[in-house]
């Protein structure tokens, strides 16, 4: 008996002792402390931001590392989560869901970040109160399906009345631009933007339009260009102005021809030697310019350098040369003219060539482009951004960019909803009370727990109005219990007007916004929401050993030098029949 009482207490303090399953210098959290984990993380990400939502909300300055550190003057959300590092999971959950959604759409990015943190805010509130994750999660799920329902009900397609389509369009640019550095210029940035995305013909290909920033002037000195515009210069002495062009896109190598083998030297016993390679040299560079114009062109472009023989040979044939054109320049030129960008020039039967109509030199401020025009692609345009310093100039381009992927995502799904109000924020008060409506209705015929998890939600849903209000200045609990009590009564086409800070009818002021853009927030910041909420466990994996580290750094340095071992015999170099001279 005392043999079976010593068995039995022995086996319960084994099982009670701690036992470490990981490497050593593993870390692991466990329920609640990974939960608090993650929804601090998430909170900290939404509060970074929520302060730059609607159209008076506030900048970030974001300072670069190193000695000449860039500095970087935004509001976008999604400019402002790519510069900042993160190590919390959770947070890193939202940040790669703010880069999705630009990814997405283009817009609505601290939306859904700041819509994510409201949610995991809420769920803090109700884990405290014993409600379990997976009861919050089925509210939500319930909610997300209504609110959804709620919002293509109430959006409205007027694609088959063109004149009224574009009015639409003009609306949604002049929405997203209020938020951002051309809100004192969105009349004027819209109009660009919508003629940029129009000219696609609905085909959605952003590529197609190309921006150019140049310092001078003011934002309004901005306009758009029906062409293309590279940011080069033409060689020296050969033709400024071409008509009826073939174009040569290529990248290759232009200079000098050299022997490429790393660490190799040439002795020679004569300076006539030394002629008499640089002689081969040129000849065969001239060959490779004579296979080049074999093609029957009249312009080409390289990507990279063209050094000064290359360039006198292509002047004596009256061929345009562009050098150093950078790639994604080179990519869009090739796109709009029709041609495909080339490395070998053997077969001239297999490389498509570019074409276009004209190309010039033009002046933009105090810098010389080259401007083609009538290229294959027709929809190809190009806008000129002009401001009085780079950071306004960046900030400019983000902002532009946002609005032409918004206009592109509702070319192709025409619906729109309901904004928020005059010089209003792209993030929509009118739409957000709407389906905060109609879940808290919801949850008001739903007995049980779930009721109060869809209760969170709506919440949630009205912290953006909330929050644009209180970025303004205006007292934010009176603004949201007035617009509140406008759904009530079925106003939905109520939002809140932040230029007078009162409660005024979208529909009226002609407020819109892209409902591809608000399905996009919602189920995003949902499906990020539930997928920390389900978290109970955060692991952490073992520092790598410094032993490990020095072996490996070993091994990735001798892979470094075995190239030179390679390289280490003797090459011979032969300048004519009867001479051999060392390399």
């Amino acid at each position: 008996m005392d043999g079976l009482v010593v068995a039995v207490c022995l086996q319960a303090s084994l099982s009670m002792a701690p036992v470490n399953i990981f490497r050593h210098g593993a870390d692991e959290e466990k329920a609640e402390t990974a939960r608090l984990s993650s929804f601090i993380g998430a909170i900290a990400i939404g509060d970074l931001v929520k302060s730059t939502l609607g159209p008076k909300g506030m900048d970030k300055i974001l300072l670069g590392g190193g000695k000449g550190g860039s500095v970087t003057v935004t509001n976008d959300g999604a400019t402002i989560l790519k510069a900042i590092g993160v190590d919390n999971p959770a947070a890193k959950v939202l940040v790669d869901m703010s880069k999705t959604q630009d990814d997405e759409v283009g817009d609505g990015t601290t939306s859904v970040t700041v819509l994510a943190a409201e949610l995991l805010r809420e769920a803090e509130l109700l884990i405290s109160k014993k409600i379990h994750p997976q009861t919050i999660i089925s509210g939500w799920r319930k909610a997300t399906h209504v609110a959804r329902e709620a919002l293509r009900e109430a959006a409205v397609d007027h694609s088959n009345d063109s004149a009224r389509f574009q009015e639409d369009l003009l609306n949604i640019a002049r929405t997203t631009l209020s938020s951002k550095l051309l809100t004192h210029h969105k009349d004027h940035f819209s109009q660009l933007a919508v003629a940029a995305v129009m000219r696609l013909k609905g085909s959605g290909n952003l590529e197609a339009i190309h921006i150019i920033k140049k310092l001078g002037g003011s934002l309004t000195d901005s306009y758009l260009d029906e062409g293309f515009l590279l940011d080069k210069k033409i060689g020296v002495n050969q033709p400024k102005r071409l008509e009826n062009v073939n174009i040569l896109i290529a990248n290759t190598g232009m200079d000098t021809d050299k022997i490429k083998i790393f660490g190799s030297r040439v002795r020679v016993d004569s300076t006539a030697k030394v002629a008499e390679i640089e002689s081969a040299e040129k000849e065969k560079m001239k060959e490779k310019v004579d296979r080049i114009l074999k093609h029957g062109i009249n312009c080409f472009i390289n990507r990279q350098l063209i050094y000064n023989y290359p360039e006198q040979l292509f002047a004596r044939a009256g061929v345009m040369a562009i050098e150093h054109a950078d790639f994604a320049g080179v990519e869009r030129l090739a796109l709009v003219t029709g041609g495909e960008i080339s490395s070998t020039f053997d077969h001239p039967e297999l490389v498509k060539l570019g074409h276009c109509k004209l190309i010039e030199e033009v002046m933009i401020g105090e810098d010389t482009l080259i401007h083609f025009s009538g290229v294959a692609m027709g929809e190809a345009c190009t806008i000129i951004l002009r401001g009085a310093t780079q950071q306004i100039l960046d900030e400019a381009e983000r902002s532009l960019h946002d609005a032409l992927c918004v206009l592109a995502q509702t070319v192709k799904e025409p619906r729109t909803v309901y904004g928020g109000g005059v010089d209003i924020a792209v993030d929509n008060c009118c739409s957000e009370m709407l389906m905060a409506k109609v879940v808290s209705d919801l949850a008001n015929r739903t007995p049980g727990k779930e009721a109060v998890a869809m209760e969170s939600f709506a919440k949630a849903l009205m912290m953006l109005p909330t929050i644009i209000a209180d970025n303004a200045g205006y007292d934010s609990a009176d603004l949201v219990a007035q617009l509140r009590a406008a759904h009530m009564e079925n106003n939905t086409t109520c939002g809140l007007n932040m230029s007078e800070g009162t409660v005024g009818n979208m529909a009226e002021l002609g407020i819109t916004e892209s409902f591809q853009v608000k399905r996009q927030v919602l189920l995003s910041a949902s499906e990020a929401a539930e997928m920390i909420l389900r978290v109970d466990n955060i692991i952490k994996a073992a520092p790598r050993s410094v032993h490990h580290a020095s072996a490996t750094n070993n091994l990735s340095f001798r892979l470094r030098l075995f190239p030179c071992y390679v390289f280490s015999w003797t090459c011979m170099y032969k300048g004519s029949k009867d001479e051999t001279h060392k390399v």
